[in-house]
């Protein structure tokens, strides 16, 4: 069985603290054309260097129907800048034009297969996942961007097209997990071969 989540498989549902203080589940965005669900988190240099490419791809497709949903599932007892108290306090800071989520548990990091932040996940209309992986080939210095692999792949969908890469590497730090190295990732994670 594969560890990240398929093209073609459902979202998995989620019911996750998000900084505002509210809960919320999959329902609470199902008016969205198109669900954007990626993986994040306060620390990772990956992370701060495509906050603001991320921002403008909300911003853009916002109007078009699609719902931009960042879940933080990594371990502040690895990195105490991850915790839920931090993560209010960079949603204050920077104004994000999404929901923050809180994956205290890390449950919601292992239904989707969550490898890195960040790690992106769209779903169509009947959330069934047509792309996954990273939004852009640098997310680490966007001046040095060539491809906006997420953006391809919204443009696709909206325009009634199959999406013509629905599956690239994604590129970041890994996820944290409670009572692990900092390094480490599940094993049946290691293997995996993606272009």
């Amino acid at each position: 069985m594969a560890y990240t989540l398929q093209i073609g498989e459902s979202a998995p549902e989620f019911n996750l603290l998000a900084t505002d203080g509210k809960h919320y589940s999959l329902s609470d965005f199902a008016d969205a054309r198109a669900l954007v669900v990626f993986f994040t988190c306060n620390h990772c240099p990956f992370v701060k260097g495509s906050d603001e490419v991320t921002r403008e791809s909300a911003l853009k497709y916002g109007p078009q129907g699609v719902a931009f949903v960042a879940i933080n599932s990594n371990s502040a007892t690895s990195y105490p800048e991850d915790s839920y108290e931090k993560m209010i306090e960079r949603t204050h800071e920077h104004k994000f034009p999404w929901t923050y989520l809180h994956d205290a548990e890390q449950d919601v990091a292992l239904a989707y297969g969550a490898l890195r932040t960040p790690h992106f996940y769209v779903f169509d209309a009947d959330r069934k996942l047509i792309y996954t992986g990273r939004a852009t080939d640098s997310p680490k210095d966007a001046e040095k961007i060539t491809t906006h692999d997420l953006n391809n792949a919204l443009e696709d969908y909206l325009a009634g097209r199959e999406v013509a890469v629905p599956l690239t590497n994604p590129l970041g730090c890994n996820v944290k997990w409670e009572g692990k190295d900092k390094r480490w990732m599940p094993e049946e994670a290691c293997d995996l071969v993606l272009n």
